[in-house]
């Protein structure tokens, strides 16, 4: 994504999520961070029209999807698998152990597509999307295992 994509990207945002759509700046500043700690994509059909896009934050061997929108009318065409796919991609190409994301606790397309994608649910932030007091389930992926802490007795 770069910030030619940003008038049609905030276009999508505010009709997929209008309670609590990202500002352009908040985009802008998205985008600023880019490729350094974000990667942020879309996805453009062949006549060149954004149907979708999503963000990775990544850093210290943490990754976190930042968000997937897809337009209502791409949904359950396999939009949100390729993009959920290169973010996964990503953070692997970063070294990232592991993917968090935030979920709508009412979204159970977008649960039912991470749970597909391997990530387990493993908290709940109460009350977390503003204004409308919904909560979001927090969700994890490990991507590779953590290194052994500590030292092992036998290897003494």
């Amino acid at each position: 994504m770069g910030r030619a994509d940003l008038p049609v990207v905030h276009e999508l945002e505010k009709a997929l999520f209008p309670e609590d759509a990202w500002s352009t700046e908040l985009l802008n500043g998205e985008l600023d961070e880019q490729p350094r700690t974000r990667h942020y994509v879309v996805a453009v059909e062949s006549d060149g029209e954004i149907v979708g896009y999503a963000g990775l934050a990544a850093a210290g061997g943490q990754a976190d999807v930042q968000t997937i929108g897809v337009r209502a009318d791409r949904r359950r065409s396999g939009v949100g698998a390729l993009l959920l796919t290169e973010l996964l991609d990503e953070a692997a190409r970063r070294g990232s152990e592991a993917v968090f994301l935030e979920v709508r606790a009412d979204n159970d397309a977008a649960r039912r597509l991470y749970h597909r994608f391997g990530f387990d649910e493993v908290g709940v932030r109460r009350r977390y999307y503003q204004p409308a007091n919904v909560d979001a389930v927090v969700m994890c992926r490990q991507l590779r295992e953590r290194p052994p802490m500590g030292f092992n007795k036998e290897a003494l």
